[in-house]
């Protein structure tokens, strides 16, 4: 029997409209390098400016979103903060992966990272920057394409050449000139990744930086990848690249052995 409720209700597979946009809104804001204003949120999010203003206003009250000094200018607010680093405090494998990054970190003396695969991006959960190197570090939260990072690269090596197809557009971005945007030659060098057993990328994602990943294998296929990032001239030290990915295999390895012998999954 239908009810006069049922009558009116979305089919459950069917987004509410409203948390749809409240989403969208807080990823939108999240991504933005400066604040935004109602006009530039609009062209962005393609709402109606009544119904945006209305739910910036909601969660501006609830202090999910701030604005500046002039209150026209919209940024994340510290709600957003606290429910992001309940992410990380809850965790079970987050939780685990400061001493790795500690160790890790004693035996290459570069900055170490560790992410997770998010569809086609990888998010930075931790990292440790290096003692001795003076540079700028991903912060926690940062989302990245994985084409890249290698640690996505890494992490996209664990699909199979039809699951990347599907996953990437026919042209990546590109942010400098090493970076691979054919998904035709980033999935060669995912061979390449597969037959090493990590990934290596060279100022790909950063001018002056290289980086080596690997993925700590307890999933099936691995979600979470480490990483090694250095200067790019230590890439000519000879066999310095071969050394930082055996010890970085060696962490990862170890960790999933852990991870698996604790039923983490």
């Amino acid at each position: 029997m239908v009810t006069e409720d049922m009558r009116g209700a979305a089919p459950e597979t069917q987004p509410v409209k409203s948390a749809e946009r409240t989403i969208h809104i807080l990823e939108t804001l999240a991504a933005s390098p400066t604040r935004m204003s109602l006009g530039e949120l609009q062209e962005a999010c393609k709402y109606p400016r009544s119904s945006l203003h209305a739910l910036l206003r909601t969660l501006k009250d609830l202090r999910w979103i701030e604005a500046d000094e002039s209150g026209s200018r919209y940024g994340i607010g510290t709600h957003a903060l606290l429910a992001g680093t309940s992410y990380l405090d809850k965790d079970s494998v987050v939780s685990r992966a400061a001493a790795v990054l500690e160790a890790l970190r004693s035996e290459v003396s570069h900055t170490v990272h560790f992410a997770r695969r998010d569809e086609a991006s990888v998010i930075y959960l931790a990292s440790r920057g290096s003692k001795v190197e003076v540079r700028r570090m991903h912060r926690v939260g940062r989302k990245l394409p994985c084409h890249v990072t290698a640690l996505g690269q890494a992490l996209l090596a664990e699909l199979t050449t039809s699951e990347v197809r599907e996953m990437l557009p026919a042209k990546l971005e590109r942010f400098t000139e090493n970076t691979i945007v054919d998904v035709d030659d980033l999935v060669t060098e995912l061979g390449e990744v597969r037959n090493r057993g990590w990934a290596l990328e060279r100022e790909q994602g950063t001018v002056g930086v290289v980086c080596i990943a690997t993925v700590v294998p307890y999933r099936i296929p691995a979600t979470d990848a480490l990483s090694v990032s250095m200067p790019a001239e230590v890439a000519s030290y000879p066999g310095e690249l071969e050394r930082i990915a055996g010890v970085l295999t060696k962490h990862a390895s170890a960790w999933a052995r852990e991870l698996r012998a604790e039923g983490v999954r």
